[in-house]
C-alpha cells in the first residue's frame, strides 16, 4: 500500500520526478526506495504504518499477504522486512508497478509478486477454491468509487481468504459505514486526517 489519496486516482501522469519511501521496521528497517511521482499517490503515512504493524505483528511472521491497489507497495514491502512469507502486489498502473518491480530487486526478496492488472477484474478472474488463501489483505482503493463492498464480495466469492484472515482497509474519513461480510468482525479503527483506517479479523 503505497496508497493514493485525495484525488485518489492515479492517472498515469508523471512529472519524471520520484520520491522515497523509508521501510520503518524488520530487516530492511531504515532502507529507502524510491517511488515514482504520479498524480494521487503517496505511501500510507509512518506513522499510520506504525499503528497497523503493532497491530497485526504477531500474524505476520510466515504469512501469506495481498495487497490490492499497491501503488508504491509501502504495506506490503513492510510487511516482507517484518517476515511475511510471501506478498502479491496488484496496481493497475504501470509506471508504480514497474517502479516496484525494481525496488523488490534491489532489496533482493524473492517471495513476492507483482502484478499490472484492474484489482476487481484479476479478483473476479481467480478460480474458485484453486488459488493461494492469503492471511492477511491490505486494500487501499482510490477514494469515492466505490470499490470496498465488490472487492471484499470477490475475495469471498472465489474463496481467497484463509479461515482467520485479517483485512485492513484505508478509506476517506467521510465514509462511515463499510459493506464488509458479516462474518468479518471489525477490531481496531483510527483516523489519521482526511483518512479512516480499519482492521478486520474474519471468523472461518
Amino acid at each position: 500500500m503505497g496508497r493514493r489519496h485525495p484525488p485518489r486516482r492515479a492517472s498515469g501522469k508523471t512529472d519524471n520526478s520520484s520520491s522515497q519511501l523509508r521501510i520503518i521496521g524488520g530487516q530492511w528497517r531504515g532502507r529507502k526506495v524510491e517511488f515514482v511521482t504520479v498524480d494521487g499517490l503517496r505511501p500510507t503515512p509512518d506513522r499510520v504504518r506504525e499503528t497497523l504493524f503493532n497491530w497485526i505483528q504477531t500474524g505476520l511472521p510466515g504469512a501469506q499477504c495481498l495487497d490490492l491497489f499497491a501503488g508504491s507497495g509501502a504495506l506490503g514491502l513492510e510487511a516482507l522486512s517484518r517476515r511475511a512469507e510471501s506478498v502479491t502486489f496488484v496496481d493497475l498502473n504501470t509506471i508504480t508497478t514497474n517502479q516496484l518491480k525494481r525496488n523488490l530487486q534491489t532489496l533482493k526478496s524473492q517471495n513476492s509478486e507483482v502484478i499490472q492488472a484492474d484489482v476487481l477484474q484479476w479478483l473476479e478472474q481467480r478460480q474458485t477454491d484453486m488459488e493461494q488463501r492469503y492471511d492477511i489483505v491490505f486494500m487501499d482503493p482510490p477514494f469515492r468509487q466505490g470499490l470496498v463492498a465488490p472487492c471484499c464480495e470477490l475475495l469471498e466469492r472465489h474463496n481467497l481468504l484463509a479461515d482467520n484472515a485479517i483485512i485492513y482497509v484505508e478509506t476517506e474519513s467521510e465514509l462511515t459505514h463499510l459493506e464488509v461480510p458479516a462474518h468479518w468482525h471489525e477490531h481496531r479503527k483510527k483516523q489519521a486526517g482526511q483518512v479512516t483506517y480499519r482492521l478486520f479479523m474474519r471468523e472461518g
